[in-house]
């Protein structure tokens, strides 16, 4: 008789799918030889579960905690689904953790909020201190007052600690306090843990039964995080080196004791350069000088020569790279515009600027002093804000300086570091006082240390951590993803579309290739609102489609013509208002950016969305940015010699994470083995033909081989039949088809 895996015990379904439990399968055993996974599987497939299941089970049995991340916000939903499911069938500690700023009760900002929870420490601690001494001399009155000659004397001195201990306490009348954080410590917490812990609880969750008992929410799942099983949790819980540090601390665990998961994890790529990025701005240095000119201390002479030396490089550099090819004075508006300032043969101009109008005894040696001063500073205002000096926390603005200063000069000029500058305009509604002077209307400059290869932030990570495992519809090809991550030989493998190939078509179709200059192209334009149209009109259900730009997706929301309901989503719109709308309606267009909030992580099951569309190859745009990536990845990847690869850095920085976006756009229908739909990818591009007719733009050998086996070329006038066909055969339509 064959027994079942005891990870299945996590498993709180009936019965996985067979490539579920192949996959649970060899988790289980990576996790066993600490080894990382690479997990792809077609979108709906389960994955989830695949990976949590294993990592639960070896957890528990190697007293370790599981970490599960992501950045998209639908799939923290889905995870607190999952674990809560899990939760019903086996013994599990779970919690949903959330940053501070969004489940505080009374909203400062972090510095504030640590300071504040210090005192609030301090003044609880005291009180127990004269809650012990008035025990303590009630104890020896009544000894003394029995004839113990050595009681009074003893008491006595005690009195006079419990002086001692009131005079500083009434000094707390005027010092900072937290109430909510103040009950957290001389409250019964009991009841609060017995609730957290008898299901999972979201941050919203925990923030209002906080809210009701007058307590600190955040505060409180910082204390019950140590010895959970399971965490669920943003990606810069873990990506952020200072986070990940608190982070793990509060978990009580060192890294070598968390299987980290992480979810859509073609994303942590981007993510991790996010992270990674330091930033400087004119504002900060200006008040960083309006601090110095405060201080009285020898180092400030030192601070002062090396801030206002860089600030005028920096305003140099930027006013000599505006102009013609970059961006016009004229044009810059409230948003930051990059200029580049980097060479490849020396530093880049800002500190070639610096450099040469710097005196003094050496920049360094200034700037180590600066670093000094500003730690000083920043103690100093701590200290302040705990004994109730102040109201507010303040920041030092020196540190921030010299901080990111150290780095710049340090690390600017590494490889993989990319220096920049960007331009905005102050806003006329008055921005000027918040950035602390300067006119409405003018210009002013950001310095910024961009990191291009990620794996400078992730290799220690995934290094530190037991094990990770990362899972995506969109990983593959794997070797680039070990490569940009700094994986070392993970476990790899790979799950198609495991649902009836009959319930699923993808067209090719043969549409003139959307290139930015063919945009507007009136020939071009007709041909892809004719596809969209025919798409529509022969869909049984509603349709989702995507675009290289908001620009583009808006062009073809006033063009095509149909009696469907149509959807436009725009920047800065909220999305999930605007899918519940779509997925409500039975007939019914979406139109969306590829790179929108819409194209990932977001499930569109059943009848919400049967067609989706991806018009043209959404390639990023591509700036100084994206070319120092490419240049970095081309020198990291790119080998040398007769093994040279000339194209590693397109491959690497654009083709690839294009394709990723494209495939996860392609998988939001068809979700489950009764669902059904069509996929469509409007270009030329990817079709088979363009392979030989236009090799160096063609995209279809960039998706995996079984995705391409499945892609049907399609002449336009001939899709609407394609689908006509297809959805007729599955009896999808609702009455008589449409007639073509």
């Amino acid at each position: 008789m064959s027994t079942e895996p005891s990870y299945l015990r996590f498993f709180p379904y009936e019965e996985p799918y067979d490539h579920q439990r192949e996959a649970m399968g060899r988790i289980y055993d990576a996790l066993g030889d600490g080894t990382d996974v690479l997990f792809e599987g077609a979108c709906g497939t389960g994955k989830t579960l695949a990976s949590l299941a294993p990592a639960l089970k070896y957890a528990r049995e190697s007293n370790k905690t599981v970490v599960i991340t992501t950045n998209v916000h639908q799939q923290m939903r889905q995870f607190v689904e999952e674990a809560s499911a899990i939760a019903q069938t086996e013994d599990l500690r779970a919690v949903v953790f959330r940053g501070k700023s969004s489940m505080c009760h009374i909203e400062v900002g972090y510095e504030e909020c640590q300071a504040l929870r210090d005192t609030t420490r301090e003044l609880v601690d005291l009180e127990g201190e004269r809650a012990e001494l008035e025990q303590r001399q009630r104890e020896l009155l009544d000894a003394s007052q029995a004839g113990e000659s050595e009681a009074t004397e003893a008491r006595s001195a005690v009195m006079d600690e419990l002086d001692a201990v009131e005079d500083e306490l009434d000094e707390f009348e005027d010092r900072a306090t937290c109430e909510h954080y103040y009950r957290n410590l001389t409250a019964d917490t009991d009841d609060f843990y017995a609730w957290l812990y008898d299901d999972v609880r979201t941050p919203d969750d925990i923030y209002q039964f906080a809210e009701q008992q007058g307590m600190c929410g955040y505060e409180l799942l910082k204390e019950g995080m140590e010895g959970v099983d399971l965490v669920v949790a943003n990606y810069h819980h873990l990506l952020d080196p200072l986070i990940r540090e608190q982070f793990f601390r509060w978990l009580g665990r060192d890294p070598e004791d968390v299987i980290a998961v992480f979810d859509e994890a073609h994303n942590v790529e981007d993510a991790a350069r996010d992270h990674a990025r330091r930033t400087l701005s004119e504002r900060t240095v200006d008040q960083a000088l309006d601090e110095l000119s405060e201080v009285e201390d020898p180092r400030v002479e030192a601070a002062r020569n090396v801030f206002e030396t860089y600030l005028t490089a920096l305003r140099e550099g930027y006013r000599e790279a505006m102009g013609p090819g970059t961006v016009r004075e004229n044009e810059v508006d409230e948003h930051w515009s990059d200029l580049s300032i980097a060479n490849d043969d020396r530093r880049d101009d800002v500190t070639l600027s610096f450099l040469q109008a710097y005196t003094g005894p050496g920049f360094r040696e200034e700037l180590d002093f600066a670093l000094e001063l500003g730690q000083t500073l920043d103690q100093r205002y701590e200290e302040a804000y705990k004994d109730g000096e102040t109201t507010v926390r303040k920041e030092c603005q020196t540190l921030q300086v010299a901080q990111f200063l150290t780095a710049w000069f340090d690390e600017g000029d590494a490889e993989g570091m990319y220096p920049v500058v960007s331009v905005r305009r102050r806003e006329e509604d008055g921005e000027q006082d918040a950035l602390g002077g300067g006119s409405a209307g003018e210009i002013y400059g950001r310095a910024e240390l961009y990191t291009c290869i990620p794996e400078r932030v992730t290799r220690s990570l995934f290094d530190d951590l037991h094990a990770a495992v990362l899972m995506s519809a969109t990983l593959r090809p794997f070797d680039v993803t070990e490569d940009v991550l700094g994986l070392d030989d993970p476990e790899t493998m790979a799950y198609g579309a495991q649902f009836p190939e009959e319930r699923r078509r993808t067209y090719a179709v043969e549409a003139p290739a959307l290139f930015a200059s063919e945009r507007d192209d009136p020939a071009t334009q007709d041909a892809i609102t004719q596809a969209l149209e025919d798409a529509i009109r022969f869909t049984p259900g509603n349709t989702l489609a995507f675009f290289p730009s908001y620009a583009e997706a808006e062009r073809y929301y006033h063009r095509v013509e149909t009696n469907a309901t149509t959807y436009l989503d725009e920047p800065g719109t909220p999305a999930h208002d605007l899918r519940e709308e779509f997925t409500d309606s039975e007939h019914a267009v979406l139109f969306s950016s590829l790179w929108g909030t819409l194209t990932e992580g977001v499930s569109y099951d059943g009848d919400d969305a049967r067609t989706v569309a991806v018009v043209g190859v959404p390639y990023p745009h591509l700036d100084d940015r994206m070319d120092a990536v490419q240049q970095s990845y081309q020198a990291a990847f790119g080998g040398e010699g007769e093994d040279a690869d000339d194209e590693a850095g397109w491959r690497y920085a654009v083709e690839i994470p294009t394709i990723r976006k494209t495939r996860q756009a392609l998988g939001r229908v068809v979700r489950s083995p009764t669902d059904f739909g069509a996929r469509i990818l409007v270009d030329k591009r990817y079709t088979q033909a363009a392979e030989i007719e236009m090799h160096d733009y063609a995209v279809r050998g960039t998706f995996p081989p079984e995705e391409r086996a499945e892609m049907i070329d399609m002449d336009p006038q001939k899709l609407k039949f394609g689908l006509l066909n297809f959805y007729n055969d599955l009896e999808a339509y609702d009455g008589d088809p449409p007639r073509p």
